[in-house]
This record gives structure tokens, sequence and C-alpha cells, in this order.
């Protein structure tokens, strides 16, 4: 039996549904959802085991211009992301007219490997409204195959992932066949912890907090964590903790709940709140963080 293995890597937007889609496909939760544009800071990938293939699929951030170190190093994750692809998932919602980036678009319509291109969103359209951008989106990128999906609501996702495993090429699995993440628990914990504060706090305050999880200690009943939540102002170091530490006190009680499903175990989750002058124009701090790939 032939065994098919490749780089399924997922491009688009910011909030076109790319990190409902991996999930969809991986079936666990790996990456951040929320209705915030610019979630997704890392490529993260996620690998689905079958008997006769492997697919390494990459979730990565939206396209944007960069307007500051951070974010040029999100972009840096992007463009890595059309080198190793065997195949090309790009994700498109209804009503979107272009890619924020003329020079990515240019690299889609020119791919050498196949693009399949994801028109999402479709329950919120009508039959007319998903013909008319069905053919202009086969117009604009003559070269992909065009599935109509939701991700949210899993429709069609099944017949991209046949697709996908059409399209792999033969090879022996690339990670162990067990293996669902290439990313440490550790990421798994930030990760977790930075969704929370997107989605409890408002404004610039979810874009200046990154995580470090300082502690990570597993027995055979709990996992012992230590997390410390950077920011770049005094200010924001008071709205996170909030009155009487409530608002901090809400994002570890939502954090712990999700972590421990995610580990099948009982979590002790301890957070503190760091101000760190600056991190995301420091490029020293954001290597620490695992942004910048030199």
């Amino acid at each position: 039996m032939e065994h098919k293995a490749g780089f399924v890597n997922i491009i688009g937007n910011p909030n076109v549904g790319k990190s409902t889609l991996m999930n969809a496909l991986v079936g666990e939760r790996l990456s951040i959802i929320t209705s915030k544009a610019q979630t997704t800071r890392h490529r993260i990938l996620g690998i689905v085991n079958g008997d006769d293939f492997q697919m390494v699929l990459s979730d990565t951030p939206g396209i944007i211009k960069p307007a500051y170190e951070l974010q040029n190093s999100m972009m840096g994750f992007v463009k890595n992301a059309f080198e190793d692809a065997d195949v090309l998932l790009y994700m498109v919602e209804i009503g979107e007219k272009e890619l924020k980036d003329e020079s990515f678009f240019n690299k889609i319509i020119h791919s050498k490997i196949p693009v399949l291109l994801l028109l999402n969103k479709i329950d919120k359209s009508n039959q007319e409204q998903l013909e008319e951008q069905v053919s202009m989106w086969a117009e604009k990128v003559p070269n992909a195959e065009i599935f109509a999906i939701s991700a949210l609501e899993n429709f069609n996702v099944q017949a991209v992932f046949n697709r996908i495993i059409e399209l792999l090429p033969v090879s022996p699995p690339y990670y162990p066949k067990d293996s669902l993440t290439d990313k440490p628990e550790r990421f798994f914990v930030n990760e977790t912890i930075r969704e929370k504060i997107l989605l409890n706090y408002d404004k610039e305050i979810p874009y200046a907090v990154e995580i470090d999880t300082e502690e990570f200690k597993e027995d055979d009943a709990i996992i012992r964590i230590r997390a410390v939540i950077m920011v770049e102002r005094d200010t924001q170091k008071g709205i996170i903790i909030g009155h009487k530490g409530a608002a901090l006190k809400k994002v570890g009680m939502q954090a712990r709940e999700d972590l421990e499903k995610f580990f099948g175990k009982q979590i002790f989750l301890e957070t503190y709140v760091k101000v760190n002058k600056d991190w995301r124009s420091n490029m020293n701090q954001l290597r620490r963080f695992g942004y910048n790939q030199k």
C-alpha cells in the first residue's frame, strides 16, 4: 500500500475562518478561534494521520500590510507557507473581493502546486450570491479548484479533506504517526490564555499581550502551570487584572476549563501580569517568544 504525505498550507485574509477550518480538519482545537482579526500569530502545524497518509496542515496568520516588527515576523510565516507546500488552501469568504497584498495574490495565481480555493461562510449567503462569487473567483484564480464550504457548520469540509488526500504526493510520514502537532505543550497553554484575553478585553489590549508559561509540571493526576501575562504598559496591567483581580480571575478560570479538556487532566493554573515595555518592537523579545525565524 502506497503511503502519501505532504504539507497543506492554509492562507488568506484575516478572519476568513482559517483556524476554524484547520480545527475541523484535525478534529482538535489547535488554533485560536475568536471573532477578532489577527488572532493567529505563529504558523501552527496540525497533523492528521491515516493508515496510508499523513496530512501536515499549517494555519498561518492572516495576510496584512505589517505596521510593526511583530507583524513583519508574522508575514514571514506566511511567506514560508508558500515555500514548503504540497497543496495550497487559499481561503476567502463570501463578499470578499481581493487579498490584502497584491504580491501574495500573484504568487497564488502563478503557483505550480495545486491550489484549492475555499469559499467560506456560505451559510451567510444565498444561491445567487454564491454563484456570482464562484464565477468571479474562477476568473481571478483560474488555476484553482473551487469548493464552497462552511467551516463552522462543517459543510463540505469532508469533500475538501478527500481531495487533499488525492493530491498528496507519495511519501513516508514526516512526523511520528501518533503526533497531533509539532508544538510543545507550553505553546497551547500560552495560546489558550491568549484566546481568553482576546475574548474578554477590547481595543488594543489583546494585541499588546504575550504569554510566557514559566512552569509546566505534570504528575499522574494533575498538571501545575505558572504563566506570566506580558503587557507593554502599567495601565494595561491594571486593565488585565481588573477591579479586585476579578478580570484576571475570569481569564484564569476559562483557560483552566479549556486546558483540562485539552490535556484530559486536572489543571492547577497560576497567572501573573508583568510589564515588558514595547516587546512587540524588540527583536530580542520577539525571538524569545518564537517569532523571528532567522
